[in-house]
């Protein structure tokens, strides 16, 4: 009799099994039959956006992996491929709410990513880790973090800053390191000739930094002797080579170049924008769209100020700002508030860059 039951039950268990597998079957038809012109669309446009980024994921590790040259500006066809999966998930997302998921390990707006495809980024990431490993002659540092903080904070004491309100400058400093290279020192550019080391300049902007920072150095001498001693002796390792190859070096004039000036408006900025991820975002903005941040500092209404110059939209979108599906490419303006919440794709390393900051000033 036991055994009779036991052998009912597992019939009766495969029908049932059988009969939800067919009507998850048929619900999923039923879903699919069911999407209009406009979903079907955006649900292929996604599909074919991943399968080309998977392919050239896939090409890039099988070039790596042999040790063949790699093509001009390697980068590149990653880069485009990984946007245009978001910018396509977007749009099948806004077309088919139910298609966002749960959130990813990357901080990235659900509506913008599915989280399935972490595994995808993750090599996307090692693959430009690979690409833009240091050149062989760069001249790296053993306290990375801590030479950018104290860069920071010397260069706003030097502007006139107290110790006190110097101090957010340090963790700004980080910040910048964290957006422009994921807190890596001396890095190539998987997708520019131009740009190169810590802090991702060219050779004009490190030239012009170079001089700022010769003309405030000797006032600089009484405040923080120990900097000085520092920066002599990276001088002197540095030599005639590219000052870009040096991370001490390239830090500084890379925040001499496009940030001093402003490090004295700190407290100002401080006030206004109380949250440390908006201050990095802000000064972040000043690396990508100088010349309208200065602007919209100036304007006395900083959040409320808009920009609507059709290249300044497209340099931020060019820095995944405003770069993702129809909708936001779309957009012809923006207030600083907007753009400071559109600029959600550098939060995770902004968190990163204000725990190093803190450990910094624990040590």
């Amino acid at each position: 009799m036991e055994a009779r039951r036991g052998i009912i039950a597992m019939v009766v268990g495969i029908v049932l099994t059988a009969a939800v597998s067919v009507g998850l079957t048929s619900a999923a038809k039923a879903q699919q039959v069911a999407l209009t012109a406009t979903q079907s669309k955006a649900l292929d446009a996604y599909n074919d956006a991943l399968s080309r980024f998977k392919a050239i994921l896939a090409e890039r590790r099988r070039q790596v992996d042999a040790h063949e040259p790699l093509p001009n500006l390697p980068g590149q066809a990653l880069y485009l491929a990984r946007v245009d999966v978001m910018s396509t998930y977007k749009d099948l997302t806004d077309a088919l709410p139910s298609r966002i998921g749960r959130p990813n390990k990357y901080e990235v707006p659900p509506a913008y990513f599915d989280a399935d495809i972490e595994p995808l980024i993750d090599e996307y990431r090692s693959l430009f880790d690979v690409m833009e490993a240091p050149p062989a002659n760069a001249q790296a540092s053993t306290t990375p973090f801590k030479d950018v903080a104290d860069l920071g904070i010397a260069i706003a004491r030097a502007k006139g800053l107290d110790a006190r309100q110097a101090d957010p400058a340090g963790r700004i400093s980080l910040g910048l390191f964290f957006a422009e290279t994921n807190g890596k020192q001396n890095v190539g550019n998987g997708r520019s000739n131009t740009y190169i080391g810590s802090f991702q300049t060219g050779p004009s902007e490190d030239r012009n930094g170079r001089k700022r920072w010769q003309a405030i150095k000797p006032s600089m001498a009484s405040l923080d002797p120990k900097l000085i001693a520092r920066d002599d002796k990276e001088e002197a390792r540095i030599g005639s080579l590219d000052h870009r190859l040096n991370h001490w070096t390239a830090v500084r004039d890379g925040l001499m170049n496009a940030h001093a000036d402003l490090f004295a408006q700190i407290p100002e900025i401080v006030k206004t924008l109380p949250d440390p991820i908006d201050q990095m975002k802000f000064f972040e903005l000043i690396q990508i769209i100088p010349t309208a941040t200065r602007a919209a500092l100036k304007s006395g209404n900083l959040l409320q100020s808009r920009v609507s110059d059709p290249t300044v939209m497209k340099y931020l979108r060019n820095n995944s700002i405003f770069a993702y599906g129809r909708a936001d490419r779309a957009r012809t303006s923006a207030s600083v508030r907007e753009i400071l919440d559109a600029m959600w794709l550098f939060n995770q390393k902004f968190e990163r860059a204000q725990a190093e900051f803190e450990r910094v000033r624990t040590r």
